[in-house]
C-alpha cells in the first residue's frame, strides 16, 4: 500500500462531475470538493429522491439531473454512489450512456468487484474502485483506492484529488487487499468507537459523573489520534513513552495484554476481511 500524490492534477475545478446517488457519502464528497474549490457548478447528482436531490442543490448549489443518464452524458468523471445491493441495475441500465461518453468511473459501493462493474457497465472502461470510512463526512476519512487496468496516471490522480477532498487516500496494488483495507479502515472506527464505550462505562463504575467520563473519554481518544497523527514515531514508542515503570499505565497494559488485546483485534480484522470476501462473491453471484 502506498501514498500517491494528488498534487499533479491541473485544473481540477474544471472537470465535470457526476454523482449517481445523493446519500450521506455522495453529499459529504461533494461539500468535501466544493469547500477544497471545485466549482459547484460543475457538480452533478443523480438522485430518486425529489426531496433528497433539491436540499443538496440548495445547500451546495450543484446541478440536479433529472435522470442519471442525463448525468453521465454531461460529465467527465462518474462517481457511482449508490447502495451495493441496487448498484447491478443502476449499471446495466447506464451501460449505453458509458459507451458513448467513456467517462472515469470511481466506485464507493464496498464488496462490488471490479470484473462484476465492468460487466454491468459494459467493459473496457477507466474504473477506480474506492473504500471510503464513515469519517468522511467530517473530512477526517482515510480511503483506500484500486486503479483497473486502462486507467492512465491522470485518471489515477484525479480519482486521489476527488477521494482526498474527504480525507486521506491509500493506493493498493492488488484488488484483494481492498478487503483488508474494508477490515482495517471501513470498518475501523466502529472499533475505536467500541473501546471509547468500554473506557466510558468503566469511568462511571469508577464513580465519575457519565458525563465527566464522557468527555475524559472523547479527549483522551483525540488526543491520543492527534499525538500518533504528528509524530515521527510508531505507536510502540510513543505508548513506551507515556508507561512509567511500575506506574498506573503499565498495570492497566498488563492486564489488556494478559488478557489478549492483540489476538482478539487479529482475529477480529481477519474475521472482517474474510466476511468481506464472502459478501463480494455474493453480490457478484447475484449478477
Amino acid at each position: 500500500m502506498n501514498r500517491y500524490s494528488a498534487e499533479r492534477v491541473t485544473d481540477k475545478s474544471s472537470r465535470s462531475i457526476a454523482f449517481i446517488g445523493g446519500g450521506n457519502m455522495a453529499a459529504s464528497l461533494i461539500g468535501g470538493l466544493v469547500a477544497d474549490g471545485h466549482d459547484p457548478r460543475r457538480i452533478l447528482v443523480s438522485e430518486p429522491d425529489p426531496e433528497k436531490l433539491s436540499r443538496l442543490a440548495a445547500r451546495f448549489g450543484i446541478h440536479a439531473c433529472g435522470d442519471n443518464d442525463e448525468a453521465v452524458e454531461r460529465t467527465d468523471v462518474v462517481v457511482l454512489a449508490v447502495k451495493p445491493q441496487v448498484l447491478e441495475q443502476v449499471a446495466r441500465e447506464l451501460a449505453e450512456a458509458m459507451k458513448r461518453r467513456r467517462p472515469l468511473v470511481i466506485s464507493i459501493a464496498a464488496g462490488i468487484r471490479e470484473a462484476h462493474l465492468q460487466s454491468w457497465l459494459g467493459g473496457n472502461l477507466a474504473l477506480v474502485r474506492t473504500m471510503p470510512n464513515t469519517p468522511a463526512m467530517i473530512q477526517t476519512g482515510a480511503t483506500a483506492l484500486h486503479a483497473g487496468k486502462g486507467v492512465s496516471e491522470e485518471q489515477r490522480n484525479l480519482a486521489e484529488s476527488i477521494l482526498r477532498a474527504v480525507g486521506i487516500t491509500c493506493w493498493v496494488d492488488e484488488e484483494q487487499k481492498m478487503d483488508a483495507a474494508t477490515a482495517l479502515s471501513g470498518s475501523g472506527p466502529a472499533y475505536f468507537f467500541l473501546v471509547m464505550e468500554a473506557m466510558e462505562q468503566a469511568g462511571k463504575e469508577l464513580g465519575l459523573p457519565a458525563e465527566t467520563a464522557r468527555l475524559l473519554t472523547l479527549q483522551t481518544a483525540m488526543g491520543a489520534a492527534r499525538m500518533a497523527i504528528e509524530s515521527s514515531d510508531g505507536p510502540a514508542i510513543l505508548r513506551e513513552r507515556v508507561t512509567s515503570p511500575g506506574g498506573t499505565t503499565e498495570k492497566a497494559l498488563q492486564i489488556l495484554e494478559q488478557g489478549g488485546v492483540r489476538e482478539l483485534f487479529r482475529q477480529a480484522l481477519t474475521g472482517a476481511r474474510d466476511r468481506s470476501v464472502e459478501l463480494s462473491n455474493l453480490l457478484g453471484e447475484k449478477g
